[in-house]
């Protein structure tokens, strides 16, 4: 690793003020992904704000919605009872994320402000319409996620809890990476108020909808609706993984296979 200043915020306003002095400061949740980042120096912070002294984790149902603290850890939502019994589709995409190592130490809030392609909560987020509550302001997912590992967060702006509106009925699958976990292509599909909702990750650049396989399970609700939609491999991610071809593929196998665990 390059040299460093390390600084332990003692609250969210000291975090944030930290951050917006900094001349290259980055935030240290988990630390998952920066961390390996910085020892294979890609990443040469000149400032590390930790957050793991503001108290930012904890589960709480509030009307139709369950908000989650960023802090909270990928483990802790798997094994929540109320997550459990309300969105247990979550609770399972959750318990899927890397290894136990990861799901102790990593954070949904490090995760959904990394903006992985491959991650597996921008599904959960952009498939059940959730809303990313920042220091600032309240973002929808599908306003949050801008691009491959982008969002709309300000440089100074923190995420401090995401709220995810309890769905009719929700299920994710994914194919994954064997040695990461990571998903090659993940589909999370949702029954809500406002209708259904089909997120994939893993396949693009970013956490995209796909609104024909939406207007298939309107007037369908089965598997058959949806395995057999063509999905445009164009623009989708490649590398030594998976083809585009395959990924497209994938989406609609994944989508089937959601619809049937509902």
């Amino acid at each position: 690793m390059y040299e460093f200043s390390y600084h332990k915020a003692s609250s969210l306003e000291d975090a944030r003020s930290t951050l917006a002095t900094a001349e290259d400061g980055k935030l240290l949740a988990g630390g998952m992904t920066l961390l390996p980042t910085m020892k294979q120096r890609l990443a040469a912070p000149t400032v590390l704000v930790d957050l793991t002294g503001i108290d930012m984790a904890g589960i709480e149902g509030k009307g139709d919605n369950i908000v989650v603290g960023a802090m909270t850890t990928h483990a802790a939502v798997a094994s929540s009872s109320l997550v459990q019994q309300t969105i247990p589709a979550l609770a399972a995409l959750a318990e899927g994320i890397g290894d136990p190592q990861v799901r102790n130490r990593g954070t949904i809030g490090g995760s959904v402000a990394n903006a992985d392609p491959a991650a597996d909560y921008p599904a959960a987020l952009v498939g059940l319409g959730a809303t990313v509550v920042t220091s600032k302001r309240s973002l929808s997912a599908e306003e949050f996620f801008t691009g491959m590992f982008e969002t709309a967060l300000a440089e100074d702006e923190i995420i401090t809890a995401v709220s995810f509106p309890v769905p009719e009925a929700a299920a994710y699958q994914k194919f994954p990476n064997p040695a990461s976990r990571y998903a090659i292509v993940g589909v999370f599909v949702a029954k809500t108020a406002n209708g259904i909702r089909v997120a994939v990750t893993g396949a693009g650049g970013s956490v995209f909808r796909n609104a024909e396989m939406e207007q298939a399970l309107a007037s369908n609700f089965s598997p058959d609706a949806v395995k057999n939609i063509a999905v445009d491999s164009s623009g989708l991610n490649e590398d030594i993984h998976a083809s585009a071809e395959y990924r497209a593929h994938l989406v609609g196998v994944m989508a089937s296979r959601a619809v049937a665990a509902m």
